[in-house]
């Protein structure tokens, strides 16, 4: 039996996609054969990201080896990384004159190193083609190896960002596939191999956390080190999908941002509308609150 969640408040109402900008992204990413978390996860940023002439490229293929049940990427058997697409995506960000491009994946259990050397092998193209862009990385939990995760840091992406997505108590009603331990290990051991690499981490709010278990998902990522956070409404992408519990107004996101800097996050973007990728350049260039 599937749960509808409750009716959606109208500070969650989006535009439809449209202008030359979202257009030509659009068409790049047809002609190129290339994926975009943007489309493939519903994300409700799409036509304001991609009209402004940004985008989040997903790479290693459109299918998850994992089945999260807050997730509307599809999942099943996927296909061998492609090795033109490491060039592929690079061109595509010269192209388009990225000055921040955000590089994620589906997670893929199925290779031997979580996808790690195709990462490397886009930073490095990307590097080469567009070598004024700086290039954030959204990486799997990479099955706990840290050996991947050095193959990956070893490329030197300007950011490593990896998502808690929600409080440990509810892991197995959403992430099933995943621990919670082991990402906030991955996290804290990015810190310790590149310290210089600033790291960061989402969540997803709506689905029945309590105020008392986010604080502590703060307190055990500032441990960890990680420097940037994201706070995000949880949306249902289906009815077959997790319901929404609760909406929070602005004025709440407003309030934990400011819970979330007071604890030494350096930045912080908060409100129903922010994902991981949302508006990254402009976080990224936020100043820097003092860290604790």
């Amino acid at each position: 039996m599937t749960v509808s969640s409750p009716r959606k408040p109208a500070w969650l109402k989006v535009r439809f996609p449209a202008g030359p900008g979202f257009a030509r992204i659009d068409r790049m990413h047809r002609e190129q054969g290339l994926h975009s978390v943007c489309r493939s996860a519903a994300c409700p940023n799409q036509g304001e990201c991609w009209s402004s002439g940004t985008a989040t490229f997903m790479i290693l293929g459109d299918r998850c080896s994992r089945d999260c049940a807050f997730c509307n990427v599809a999942h099943g058997p996927a296909a061998v990384p492609d090795p033109a697409e490491p060039q592929a995506v690079a061109a595509a960000v010269a192209e388009l004159g990225l000055r921040h491009a955000v590089i994620t994946s589906v997670t893929r259990d199925d290779l031997a190193d979580g996808g790690a050397g195709h990462f490397a092998a886009v930073t490095t193209a990307i590097r080469a083609a567009a070598p004024d862009c700086r290039v954030e990385l959204l990486i799997p939990d990479l099955g706990g190896d840290h050996a991947a995760l050095h193959a990956i840091l070893t490329a030197c992406p300007d950011v490593l960002g990896h998502n808690l997505e929600t409080v440990p108590r509810l892991y197995p009603a959403a992430r099933s596939g995943a621990d919670y331990r082991r990402s906030l290990a991955l996290l804290a051991a990015a810190r310790e191999l590149a310290p210089e690499i600033p790291t960061k981490s989402g969540l997803m709010l709506g689905l029945g956390e309590e105020a008392a278990e986010l604080l502590a998902v703060f307190a055990d990522l500032r441990s960890a080190g990680v420097a940037m956070l994201t706070l995000g409404q949880y949306l249902q992408p289906t009815r077959a999908h997790l319901p929404v519990v609760r909406y929070l107004p602005p004025e709440e996101f407003a309030d934990l941002r400011a819970k979330a800097l007071s604890m030494g996050f350096a930045q912080v973007a908060a409100g129903p509308l922010v994902r991981s990728s949302y508006h990254a350049a402009e976080l990224y260039e936020e100043p820097v609150h003092a860290q604790s």
